[in-house]
């Protein structure tokens, strides 16, 4: 049994304002939790965790000094801590949010009024089964992003309006990855070590609500070789094209192979789900249809992946040791419709090889 289930989880609040900090303890005041200290801002967070060691931490992303994502990549480099941010519920918000992540903090939830409430009890569940969650997570620092010259984009480059058309000769391949806690810094690894002549077409299904996935497209699209964009109803997979389904919708192709976009229930306790859009893809696909499963809480990705694996088609699961979380591919492995299982820097080889 893990020490963390023997003793209340150790945890760092880190906010420049005294209300939000009260008000966030106020929250998890019901929870397994003991709060080891408070942090005015990211400097201060950085030097209370030599000293305090917590478990995890919750974060404010403006902050004087340093924000968020540069507070989150320091303590990555000094003593990896998952971090759990506070966002603002914007689009302005939903990027600053994209940024601690790909730093490597592990999740983040969204504050209900605005930059500044003090009535965080809308919200105390999420947070507490997210900073529950986070305490076993395994954070780990990221790499840098890469350089224009890396990438193939550059200063002034005129972007390519990406095709919305199907191939002449059928349907291209497609791999549906799905993914969840621990996602956007580990896509931030994987999506800029394609080529931009990919011959695969990806569709990645990341838990995230509405705003923050189209962060996430603008964000890989700006660092990487093949093009990245939030997905619409009527796009088609493409080759060298990684498309993001959007937030708070379920991603699904027609008879044509044609993006639907439903706002159906939940499944898996997701919308999107990975196992929708997996489904639909070795239904519509078959063996053209490629699946791969990264980290994750929970199990979404398993029922898709053995549904691709049943239609012939190829399947991966990341590895328990660069895994934030095991939850998922563990679920999907359990399943007996795992091909292959590799590490995170395995992951684009497979991809560029499919």
């Amino acid at each position: 049994m893990s020490t963390l289930n023997l003793r209340k989880i150790r945890v760092l609040i880190v906010d420049d304002s005294l209300f939000m900090r009260a008000a966030i303890a106020k929250a998890i005041a019901n929870g397994p939790f003991e709060i080891v200290g408070q942090a005015k801002d990211g400097k201060d967070a950085i030097e209370k965790i030599k000293t305090l060691t917590p478990d995890v931490c919750t974060m404010d992303f403006n902050m004087p000094g340093l924000n968020g994502a540069e507070t989150v990549r320091q303590i990555m480099q000094l003593r990896p801590t998952p971090v759990v941010m506070f966002s603002a519920h914007t689009q302005k918000g939903a990027k600053e949010t994209f940024d601690a992540l790909a730093a490597g903090a592990v999740d983040f939830v969204t504050k209900p009024g605005g930059e500044v409430s003090t009535d965080l009890t809308k919200i105390s569940e999420e947070l507490t089964r997210k900073l529950v969650a986070a305490a076993s997570a395994k954070p780990r620092a990221a790499p840098p992003p890469p350089t224009p010259s890396a990438s193939g984009r550059w200063s002034g480059q005129i972007a390519v309006p990406i095709p919305r058309t199907t191939l002449p000769g059928g349907l291209p391949r497609l791999c549906v990855i799905a993914v969840s806690t621990g996602g956007p810094a580990a896509l931030s690894e994987v999506v800029p070590a394609l080529g931009a002549d990919l011959k695969v077409a990806v569709i990645i299904v990341q838990h995230m609500p509405a705003h923050f996935t189209l962060a996430l497209a603008e964000r890989l699209d700006s660092i990487s070789r093949v093009r990245v964009r939030e997905a619409v109803a009527g796009d088609r997979p493409m080759p060298g094209v990684v498309m993001i389904a959007p937030g708070d919708h379920h991603l699904e192709l027609d008879d044509t192979g044609a993006v639907m976009l439903t706002d159906g229930p939940p499944v898996n306790g997701c919308r999107p789900a990975a196992d929708v859009t997996m489904m639909s893809a070795a239904r519509i696909y078959g063996r053209r249809a490629l699946g791969i499963v990264m980290t994750g809480m929970g199990k979404d990705g398993a029922a898709g992946a053995r549904a691709i694996k049943q239609a012939e088609g190829r399947t991966l699961a990341q590895d328990q040791a660069t895994s934030v979380i095991f939850g998922m591919p563990k679920a999907a492995v359990d399943t007996g419709a795992i091909d292959e299982v590799v590490p995170l820097g395995g992951i684009a080889p497979w991809l560029r090889n499919a």
